[in-house]
């Protein structure tokens, strides 16, 4: 019953899921029920956005000194690139010995020139006007904002400023208010999969299935057995059972919004109650939100190595790094958005079917929306994962066991009292 009675919310939300993907497959007009879902992204990203920001500037403006906070970044985006790459070969492995094409599917539909490289790194890390950063499609660019704003106060006195200890204030008041919206979650979960399951039912029996299929079970593969490996190496003894008792929250509402940015604060409240500092969880999830792609990784090795085979061409080793490396910097901007991988699609198929695109980017497309929910769950899951690793290179090999013996002794003294 206590198991239960602690996990009453988690359970709630894998419902919703489960009844959404039922009545999806059974009742084809599901998709009317799609503003259910809509709504409960909406809410979520009005307070998310300014969240982002207002967490990552704290952190940094209050650290006691601007060297701990370069460092802590340094090391976040070192993890995140490393296990991308780990994720991504990983796949192109496992399509070299299992081939996911077959059929033979055509579509004709116009594409966008895709943007070139300066464009793509001007629209990556910068808005043209202020305003324009304040917006979900901007979540990279405001990250950037929020770096340069919290060192800013680091330059004027950094914790012990005025601006300082408002920013961690309004920070606090955010994550409450997040706690109240997420309240709404398993509803709106039910909705989003009752309408994604009724207008790509068709599609998941025919000729994308061997694909999508060998993707959810890589992805829930890699959950299960490569994250302890990270847990073990970033937190030590203990390690395991500790991530495996909070890992399944955040996974289940990145599995449900299909958002990155929606499952920040999930992920925070979960790292909150691991004992992983706060310093580390307002830098490593926020940034991670746009730059841990360890399920985008995996998803752009199976996109290509889909197209490869049914143009008849050999998906090589130099093919599948460049496909890793584009995958990993284009879909860093798009991320948090709920099928905002297109960016990173379109640049893909640009590169590889240039002659080809009205084809190869349609069928792109469709297997992103198809294997949405577990790459956004890997990502955004991997982020609370990523927080193990880098405690231990900012925090010494031995956090975790403080985190718990701390957390031991206040338990004691709270049952004497």
């Amino acid at each position: 019953m206590n198991f239960l009675k602690k996990n009453w919310f988690f359970f709630s939300m894998i419902l919703g899921i489960v009844a959404g993907c039922l009545v999806g497959y059974f009742w084809e007009g599901a998709t009317v029920l799609e503003p259910l879902g809509t709504l409960f992204l909406n809410l979520m990203f009005c307070v998310v956005v300014p969240m982002v920001f207002f967490s990552i500037s704290s952190a940094i403006a209050n650290m006691k000194s601007a060297k701990r906070a370069g460092k802590l970044m340094g090391t976040t985006v070192v993890t995140f690139m490393c296990t991308t790459i780990i994720a991504s070969v990983l796949m192109y492995v496992l399509v070299r010995f299992i081939p996911v094409y077959i059929g033979d599917p055509v579509f004709n539909e116009e594409v966008k020139t895709p943007m070139s490289v300066g464009e793509m790194v001007v629209g990556f890390f910068s808005k043209p006007d202020f305003p324009d950063l304040w917006s979900r499609r901007s979540i990279l660019q405001l990250i950037v904002a929020g770096i340069f704003f919290g060192f800013g106060v680091q330059m004027c006195g950094g914790p012990e400023t005025k601006v300082a200890k408002l920013l961690e204030e309004i920070t606090n008041v955010l994550m409450k208010v997040i706690k109240l919206i997420t309240y709404y979650a398993p509803i709106g979960f039910f909705g989003f999969f009752a309408a994604l399951v009724a207008a790509h039912g068709a599609d998941l029996m025919t000729n994308y299935a061997r694909a999508i299929i060998l993707y959810y079970i890589v992805s829930f593969a890699y959950m299960f057995l490569i994250f302890p490996l990270y847990a073990r190496f970033g937190g030590g003894k203990g390690a395991v059972g500790t991530m495996f008792r909070h890992l399944f929250r955040p996974a289940a509402v990145a599995f449900g919004t299909c958002s990155s940015v929606a499952t920040i604060p999930t992920n925070m409240e979960v790292s909150e109650d691991t004992g992983i500092s706060k310093d580390v969880t307002d830098i490593v999830l926020p940034m991670g939100a746009t730059m841990n792609m360890d399920g985008s990784g995996m998803s752009a090795i199976i996109k290509v190595a889909f197209l490869f085979g049914m143009f008849g061409m050999n998906f090589n080793t130099a093919d599948a790094l460049l496909a890793i490396v584009v995958a990993t910097v284009s879909s860093v901007a798009m991320s948090g958005i709920p099928g905002g991988g297109g960016t990173g699609e379109l640049v893909l198929c640009s590169l590889f079917f240039p002659e080809s695109l009205p084809i190869a980017f349609p069928i792109a497309v469709a297997i992103g929306d198809l294997v949405d929910p577990p790459a956004t769950m890997v990502n955004a899951a991997g982020d609370y994962v990523a927080s193990y690793i880098v405690s231990r290179f900012n925090d010494g090999k031995d956090w975790l066991q403080k985190a718990l013996a701390k957390k031991s002794a206040e338990a004691e003294n709270a049952d004497a009292e």
